[in-house]
């Protein structure tokens, strides 16, 4: 296991902001750290990093603790935080070749070309920081994080400032790092989870309330179901009335469908057997996940 957490809480003044955490993080694993603003997302991960030290509890960093061992955690451990500390003063590539030094870096330059193509940063390496938009000051961010080939990767909103383009293009680059690394990633956007993570913790007011892989996440919350069709023949809204299990029957075209559930069991043999009796051509039936928005929300709502 690349990370281990104990009972870890901090306190400040008065407030508990991360209150007994439990959990272990993988090699291979993309893991989403989810949760409302002032759940103690950051604070865990400065934790983790060791820029933070714990009230109670214990870190471990590939074997070592980032509170007496710093040296030893910094070597296996990339860290891009929430709000990104660059050198504004500094070009792309002097910057990168500072942070390559103080890690030393084997084959510096070789390193950092491989780093400024895999962010996207070609046509942007020999400008100023300063000069850069925030997407791409962003990508400087991800570049020094993984320029000495860390282990561990933490990932605190790598994704703010960037296009949708930009997006796409470092949500398969976070995919990629994840089959041979353990990555931390913090973000608020839900569609990226969905995309990129393996497993997702959710905490709330300092306390985990999921930790599940992403498929189990979307089935924690309870609730009518919700299945789509698509008929061949076009039919009536009456003619599902005889359904007792459907609280609500809506239209979505001339032949697909929409089916509410008066509970929370899956609906989808009955209707199925109805729509056979019935003499009907079915085309198509599914039952709508749960989004991961949706669990978020039922499980952060205080």
């Amino acid at each position: 296991m690349s990370i281990q957490i104990e009972g870890l809480s901090k306190q400040f003044g008065t407030q508990m902001a991360v209150d007994q955490l439990n959990f272990e993080a993988n090699k291979g694993e993309v893991l989403g750290f989810l949760g409302p603003n002032g759940a103690g997302k950051s604070t865990t991960m400065k934790m983790i990093t060791g820029y933070l030290s714990p009230t109670k509890g214990q870190v471990k960093v590939c074997g070592f603790d980032p509170a007496r061992q710093p040296q030893e955690v910094q070597k296996r451990l990339g860290y891009l935080p929430e709000h990104n500390p660059l050198y504004l003063d500094m070009y792309v590539k002097e910057y990168l070749q500072f942070v390559g030094r103080l890690h030393k870096v084997a084959h510096l330059s070789q390193r950092m070309e491989a780093m400024i193509e895999q962010t996207g940063l070609q046509r942007e390496q020999h400008k100023k920081i300063g000069a850069l938009s925030k997407g791409y000051r962003q990508r400087v961010g991800l570049a020094q994080a993984m320029l000495h080939d860390p282990e561990v990767l933490i990932l605190d909103e790598p994704v703010s400032g960037l296009d949708p383009n930009q997006r796409i293009d470092i949500r398969h680059l976070i995919k990629k790092m994840g089959k041979e690394k353990t990555v931390i990633f913090s973000t608020h956007i839900m569609q990226e989870v969905q995309a990129v993570c393996d497993r997702v913790i959710i905490i709330n007011q300092g306390k985990i309330v999921a930790d599940d892989p992403i498929a189990r996440l979307q089935n924690r919350i309870s609730g009518n179901q919700v299945v789509q069709l698509e008929l061949v023949e076009s039919i009536d809204a009456k003619q599902w009335q005889a359904l007792s299990a459907i609280e609500a029957a809506r239209p979505l075209s001339e032949r697909r469908w929409e089916l509410l559930s008066a509970g929370e069991a899956d609906i989808r043999p009955e209707v199925f057997s109805y729509i056979v009796k019935q003499g009907w051509t079915i085309l198509e039936l599914r039952q709508l996940e749960r989004s991961v928005e949706e669990v978020f929300q039922q499980l952060t709502q205080s």
